[in-house]
């Protein structure tokens, strides 16, 4: 038998606590997202798994706003963000901090993200737009590009499915 934990169980950093945490060395931009809910849900992956920041570009939205608050849950309080106009200011504000620049698309000569070695290295990973994902400018730019590995018809998966699957598979055995 299975018995829930409590919310007391759960070691759960306060707000403050979590600002003060060590984090992992991942910053995620999120390029002309149009989605308020997946704005919202990249918040608290990031707070799931103590990612560095959170980067917003173009036309993304960005807090305060009730809809990306529904989904955050408090966790545009306790994830460093920033918001950029352009992809190309976050990029270069990211390899100024020493980070690699990662895209996640589909693309020729890409990584597959379950043979993606991360041994905990500067990364900004690049998620781009609902329908048309990384923007070509960016994909020139790009020190590395990795592709979930899909098996269906579709071959796309929603931006917030996405970025926790990137992130679960990259922290996989890592310690907090």
């Amino acid at each position: 038998m299975f018995v829930k934990k409590q919310m007391e169980e759960l070691n759960r950093l306060s707000s403050r606590e979590m600002q003060e945490a060590e984090k992992q060395p991942v910053i995620i931009i999120l390029d002309d997202i149009r989605s308020m809910h997946n704005v919202g849900s990249a918040f608290r992956t990031c707070d799931a798994f103590r990612i560095e920041a959170l980067y917003l570009c173009g036309y993304t939205p960005q807090p305060p706003h009730r809809d990306i608050h529904k989904t955050a849950l408090g966790a545009t309080e306790t994830v460093k963000w920033q918001y950029f106009p352009g992809v190309m200011e976050a990029i270069n504000a990211a390899k100024e901090k020493g980070y690699k620049i990662v895209a996640v698309e589909q693309a020729h000569n890409s990584t597959l993200l379950n043979e993606l070695d991360y041994r905990g290295e500067k990364l900004a990973l690049v998620f781009g737009n609902e329908v048309s994902g990384v923007s070509d400018e960016v994909m020139k730019v790009a020190d590395a590009c990795i592709e979930i590995p899909q098996w269906g018809s579709k071959h796309s998966l929603n931006i917030s499915v996405s970025l926790g699957v990137v992130l679960w598979e990259m922290m996989r055995g890592r310690k907090s």
